[in-house]
């Protein structure tokens, strides 16, 4: 671990809040309510939104979700192909004592620190809603750094550097997929595909919308079955 991580560490750990607290913050940390369930709504808020630019604002709602799969395959990407880092619960070298009546901290054992694909997703989910409505999308900024990305380092699920390399990671895939350049080459023609055939689509963007909110689990159980079944 290096410096930053053991003085952020360090820092988050000393304080003692106490069980309620802490039980409190797992739930945040584990429950979709406190994810997706807050910022993807806010993306239905945008389309639906009758207001000028209309057509600009639904391309870049599109564009947000495009880069939300693409966060989550990047990040889960990076994180089979860099060399595992343990998550800070289970790293013997981290001298710390971590709160305890963590709910769902043994099933992260298996899985590599870096980078933080919860602050990889919602940070590009945050930066789509930022390009969009400043102030709301600032706000939804400020919420994924203290409801998603906060108590995941408190908890010793992630090292600070691992959610400040997800969320960078994720904002630059938003920038990239927004971006007037490359948007015009795909979310017209979802645009125009959409509403063409509104009731596929719409039963569509309901699946991808569930999925990011729940950010593809039941269908990576689903994927893990079946590869040790075969």
């Amino acid at each position: 671990m290096n410096s930053f991580d053991t003085a952020i560490e360090a820092l988050l750990t000393r304080p003692n809040f106490g069980p309620t607290a802490t039980h409190i913050l797992s739930a945040v940390a584990d429950m979709y309510t406190f994810k997706g369930m807050v910022l993807i709504p806010i993306l239905w808020w945008i389309w639906f939104q009758p207001a000028a630019r209309r057509e600009w604002r639904r391309e870049i709602v599109i564009a947000t979700l495009v880069s939300g799969v693409l966060s989550l395959a990047v990040g889960r990407t990076l994180a089979a192909l860099l060399p595992f880092r343990a998550r800070p619960l289970y790293d013997h070298n981290v001298h710390l004592h971590f709160p305890a009546g963590v709910p769902q901290g043994a099933a992260l054992a298996s899985w590599s620190s870096f980078p933080s694909d919860h602050a990889m997703l919602w940070s590009a989910v945050a930066a789509g809603i930022f390009i969009v409505w400043r102030l709301i999308g600032l706000l939804a900024l400020i919420y994924t750094a203290i409801f998603i990305c906060f108590p995941r380092a408190y908890l010793g699920y992630h090292f600070p550097t691992d959610l400040l390399a997800g969320a960078t990671i994720g904002i630059i895939i938003t920038y990239v997929t927004t971006h007037d350049i490359i948007r015009k080459r795909y979310a017209p023609h979802f645009l125009r595909w959409m509403e063409r055939y509104p009731g596929p689509s719409a039963m569509v963007g309901l699946i991808v919308c569930i999925e990011l909110v729940t950010q593809f689990d039941e269908l990576r159980r689903i994927t893990s079955f079946a590869s040790k079944a075969l």
